[in-house]
Formats: C-alpha cells, sequence, structure tokens
C-alpha cells in the first residue's frame, strides 16, 4: 500500500517533533531564543538584593549595569543571575550577587577613590566597583584567572581596572595607601599589611576565619583602627604563593 500525500506529512510531523523532544532532553518547551540577560538582572536586585536590605541607589544602579553573564563560565551561564554563588575553575567562585553588593555597600566607595581588590577571580567585583570609584587594583594569584579576568573587563570597557598577578596577602604597598580595601577569598587572620595600607578614613571589608568564618569592616581613624564584626559568610580560602603549584 503506498501512502498519501498527508500521511507522509503526518509521518514527517511526527518525526520532527520526536527530534525536538530529543534535543530539548524531553522539556515540554524548547527555548531556543537567548535569555533576556536584562530583565533577570533586573529580577536579581529587585528580588535578591534591594528586598534583602541594600540601600546605597549607586550600589544597587551598579549591580543592575554589570553583565554578571559575562564574568562566569558558559557551562553555568543560565544560572548566572541565580542567588548563588557559581563555579569559576580552579576550585575558585564567583560569589553570590547579594554578597557582592552587601560587600560594596560596606565599602562605601566614592568616586575618586582609589581602592585595592584581592581575590579577582572572574573579575565581576571588580567590574560593579569599576563604576563607582577612581582607580581599581585587583590582585589575583591564580594566573588563568588573572588573564581571563583582563580579558573579561577590557572586553567590558572597564578601563580604570588594573589586574594584577600575585599574592594579594601583601596588598599593594607602592600604590598604598588606598581609600578602600575589599578582600573576596577568606583568610585566617586580617593580613596586617592590608591595615597598615588603609588610608585615613578608608574601609577594610574582609571575610576572616577558617572553618566559621564572618564578614569584618575595619575603618581606619586618626586614634587607630576600629573593626566590627557583622554576619557568617562562607568563602574559598585566600591562597597564597605556597599554595600555588608550579606551572
Amino acid at each position: 500500500m503506498i501512502a498519501s500525500g498527508t500521511e507522509l506529512s503526518l509521518v514527517l510531523v511526527f518525526a520532527l517533533v520526536g527530534l525536538a523532544l530529543l534535543v530539548c532532553g524531553g522539556a515540554r518547551v524548547c527555548h531556543s531564543s537567548p535569555p533576556d540577560w536584562k530583565a533577570l538582572r533586573e529580577e536579581m536586585v529587585k528580588r535578591q538584593i534591594e528586598a534583602r536590605g541594600v540601600e546605597n541607589p549607586r550600589v544597587l544602579e551598579a549591580m543592575r549595569s554589570v553583565p554578571r553573564h559575562r564574568f562566569v563560565p558558559e557551562a553555568v551561564r543560565e544560572k548566572a543571575y541565580q542567588d548563588r554563588p557559581l563555579p569559576i575553575g580552579h576550585r575558585q567562585t564567583i560569589s553570590q550577587p547579594y554578597i557582592v553588593a552587601v560587600m560594596t555597600e560596606l565599602l562605601d566607595p566614592e568616586p575618586g577613590d582609589r581602592v585595592l581588590e584581592i581575590g579577582t577571580g572572574s573579575g565581576y567585583q571588580a567590574a560593579v566597583l569599576s563604576g563607582l570609584v577612581g582607580k581599581l587594583y585587583s590582585i589575583e594569584i591564580i594566573p588563568e584567572l588573572a588573564e581571563g579576568a583582563r580579558s573579561a573587563l577590557a572586553a567590558g570597557g572597564y578601563e580604570n581596572v588594573q589586574v594584577i598577578t600575585g599574592d594579594g596577602y601583601a596588598g599593594l604597598p607602592d600604590e598604598a595607601p588606598f581609600d578602600g580595601i575589599v578582600v573576596t577569598a577568606a583568610p585566617e587572620e586580617v593580613p596586617a599589611p592590608l591595615i597598615e595600607q588603609l588610608a585615613v578614613g578608608g574601609r577594610l571589608v574582609i571575610p576572616v576565619g577558617g572553618w566559621s568564618q564572618d564578614l569584618r569592616v575595619l575603618e581606619r581613624t586618626e586614634e587607630g583602627v576600629r573593626t566590627t564584626k557583622l554576619f557568617a559568610v562562607r568563602f574559598v580560602p585566600l591562597v597564597r604563593s605556597e599554595d600555588v603549584p608550579e606551572p
């Protein structure tokens, strides 16, 4: 028996539907269009950041403006605006968006400030700070991450950020003092060189501890350094030179 044209068309339709389901992993809907990154970013700021108490309008605008998805590996890009840290390779992570916003607000950066970041990672925190300060120096000890961050920041036009490959524990004495220092990995204790490199009136925002960590803000005043312990956090350990394997 020879199938009619209508029957052949139906067979073709069913075959194409089956192929589509196979390609989409059996999902009911196959999304072929790219995500609306801007809408996802707006939702991130509204639900994850503003709703949890971050109020600084400059910080909120920076979080809305910086495309986080461009600072995460392609394999996890669809999760870029979720309320979670994400792996970026070399046993490192990009911090949860809320934590990035909180640490930025605690740093209280002003236009024209000279700021030091320890732990460039993917470059996302640096990109957020870029539009809030005059000059940002960012130190990353893992060469591959430093190079990746340089490329991502250059592609995004963040021209006032200088990424330096090296051990951030010692800070950057040649460029000190700094109006602000932010550390995106946890040392067991606050590194003394970072305190020394703070300008009077400057702030150091840093997670501290081993298994048990807390976020701290250190402020340098004319009388000395005032430390405020805030809340429990979980960061990757601060990597030192001796922890980096030889190439």
